[in-house]
């Protein structure tokens, strides 16, 4: 499974959906996952790939992870990814 597939089955079940409904222009507010979902898809995203998401609940607007779509997510975890390979 690849990053992309990996991190759609993640925004998935945050959002009690099937991945093929995910698509990658929605954004997380489009999937009904609030601000608690988007914590524990983070979580699960460090825990999947094994990576440290620069990520701050309090301050999402400061984050340099870009939550603004589930492409721009995908995006941004593949870049972590490759950074730490």
């Amino acid at each position: 499974m690849n990053v992309r597939e990996k991190v759609i089955e993640i925004i998935a079940e945050q959002a009690v959906l099937e991945p093929s409904d995910v698509k990658p222009e929605h954004t997380l507010e489009d999937l009904g996952i609030d601000s608690l979902g988007l914590v524990e898809s983070i979580f699960a995203i460090e825990e999947a790939f094994d990576i440290s998401v620069p990520f701050n609940a309090n301050a999402p607007e400061e984050s340099e992870f870009d939550i603004s779509s589930v492409e721009a997510i995908i995006d941004a975890v593949t870049g972590l990814v490759s950074q730490q390979a």
